[in-house]
């Protein structure tokens, strides 16, 4: 009896989807968005997607999975950036949140909302507008992200430095492991019953369990007090400074952001004048605007040798309001990467104390500029910092390049080079390769490095709970077996 017709005893025939295109595009996510749309992927595509209806049929599908060796690759809004979704054994079943989609409790006086693994992010916060609250949650994938994705990637959306990431968001969930038992974690403001096990699943990425609910914190929503601030000024590090001061003087904007030159050449081309952008946005009751918005421009006044001119708000807001992208503009960029050779839109985002992202972006930026073989083919090159907490910050790496060889070695003849780079400086100075798009697959040969003796504990949850290696192959936890996937050939790294 075939996989296919043992997958026919546990769920519906409509719930199994055997098209070719549809494996296709399963078989990778946006990692390698060029050679999928080139059509030279050179990865197994699965042999089904399975959409599950609850998570007694989850655990029906893992228990059966886990007791025949077969790899599962847990998919919710599909928009993975680090290979999480990429398929690297032969006989794999991606298992689809699409029909577990419903929102089951939205709790106002409790601010708090139940929804499916799949339900999407932008179908919640329509829900809560209506009644005047907002997830608070707003990453760059909003309109078509959903929540088990979002959970299990340990996402993290726009207005962070106010609302904080999803893990700060997740009050409590449902999971179902390999075994096919199923937990739940409750629904509590805090407790001190032994270690946060949220987090087992906050983050795991599909490589320890499949996610089917969330129950997530639901925030006033305040439009009408939102405001605005943006600055040119004259270099990163003042930038640095400025996000400092605000956050160390215990003041939240929900948006704290500096762009260098190159970055913000692309995204504010309308006034951006060749210099670094710092920007500000401040939500919230109006008391809390109104301070906020003060201490954002006491710490500007404080740096303002190194501010060359404050920029109208409303060019800040619009920009806002045009950031994310939908499914059409994920479809129309990879229609145009079938026709053209240019790719926009890398990134490798990492994380430091105050002290640290500097040192690490100029160390970063020297060393591409003088090392990479390829810096000819650079068409951008830069970064910004866009989440910031008391002790530190991020710092987003973002580099465009022409692409001059055949599509299915571009990540190795580009990416792979530009994000060695920027892993190994970041790592040599102390801070995390990860701030929030996860390691995925396209990192995790350097997880041992990121986590040090501590991935002892790492290690340990993997041979806990999925010790028969079923849940999603290679993504967290280094496979030695598998680097043709990355390099394209069986040697050594």
């Amino acid at each position: 009896m075939t996989v296919l017709d043992q997958l026919a005893k546990i769920v519906a025939a409509d719930q199994i989807n055997t098209n070719q295109e549809d494996l296709y595009e399963a078989s990778a996510d946006r990692y390698k968005k060029y050679a999928k749309a080139r059509k030279v992927l050179d990865v197994p595509a699965p042999i089904a997607i399975v959409y599950p209806k609850s998570a007694e049929e989850v655990a029906d599908l893992l228990k059966f999975c886990d007791a025949n060796g077969i790899n599962v690759i847990p998919r919710a809004g599909m928009t993975a950036t680090e290979g999480g979704l990429e398929n690297w054994k032969e006989t794999t079943l991606v298992v689809d949140t699409l029909h577990l989609d419903k929102i089951i409790k939205i709790d106002a006086y409790n601010s708090q909302a139940t929804v499916q693994a799949g339900v999407p992010l932008q179908q919640l916060e329509d829900e809560l507008r209506k009644i005047g609250y907002t997830t608070g949650h707003s990453p760059q994938s909003k309109p078509v992200a959903k929540y088990g994705g979002l959970v299990a990637t340990r996402s993290i959306g726009q207005f962070s430095t106010l609302y904080g990431g999803i893990e700060d968001m997740v009050v409590g969930l449902e999971c179902v492991f390999p075994d096919g038992h199923i937990s739940r974690i409750k629904n509590v403001s805090r407790r001190a019953g032994g270690p946060d096990i949220r987090h087992i699943v906050i983050g795991n990425e599909g490589a320890l369990c499949y996610i089917t609910e969330v129950t997530v914190k639901i925030f006033k929503y305040y439009p009408e007090n939102n405001k605005f601030f943006g600055y040119l000024i004259k270099d990163v590090d003042v930038g640095i400074k400025i996000l400092r001061e605000v956050m160390v003087n215990g003041f939240k904007p929900s948006v704290a952001r500096v762009y260098s030159e190159e970055d913000a050449a692309q995204h504010f081309y309308h006034f951006h004048e060749n210099k670094c952008v710092l920007l500000f946005m401040a939500e919230g009751p109006k008391g809390i605007v109104e301070a906020t918005g003060a201490a954002i421009e006491d710490a500007v006044k404080s740096f303002e040798d190194g501010i060359i001119k404050p920029v109208d708000s409303t060019l800040i807001e619009d920009w806002f309001n045009h950031l994310n992208w939908s499914q059409k503009d994920i479809d129309d960029e990879f229609e145009k990467m079938r026709e053209s050779n240019a790719h926009a839109g890398y990134t490798t985002e990492i994380s430091a104390d105050w002290e640290t992202i500097p040192v690490i972006y100029k160390a970063v930026m020297e060393r591409i500029r003088t090392e990479f073989d390829r810096a000819e083919d650079l068409t951008m090159l830069g970064g910004h910092s866009s989440h910031s907490y008391l002790n530190g910050t991020n710092m987003y790496f973002v580099y465009n390049y022409k692409i001059h060889c055949e599509p299915e070695d571009e990540l190795l003849t580009y990416h792979h080079p530009l994000q060695r780079i920027i892993v190994e400086e970041t790592l040599k100075h102390g801070g995390s390769m990860c701030h929030h798009h996860g390691i995925g697959k396209f990192r995790s040969e350097w997880t041992k490095d990121e986590h040090g003796s501590a991935y002892y504990m790492l290690e340990k949850l993997k041979q806990a709970f999925d010790p028969n290696g079923i849940m999603n192959y290679g993504t967290i936890y280094p496979q030695e077996a598998v680097k043709k996937y990355i390099y394209q050939e069986d040697g050594d790294v």
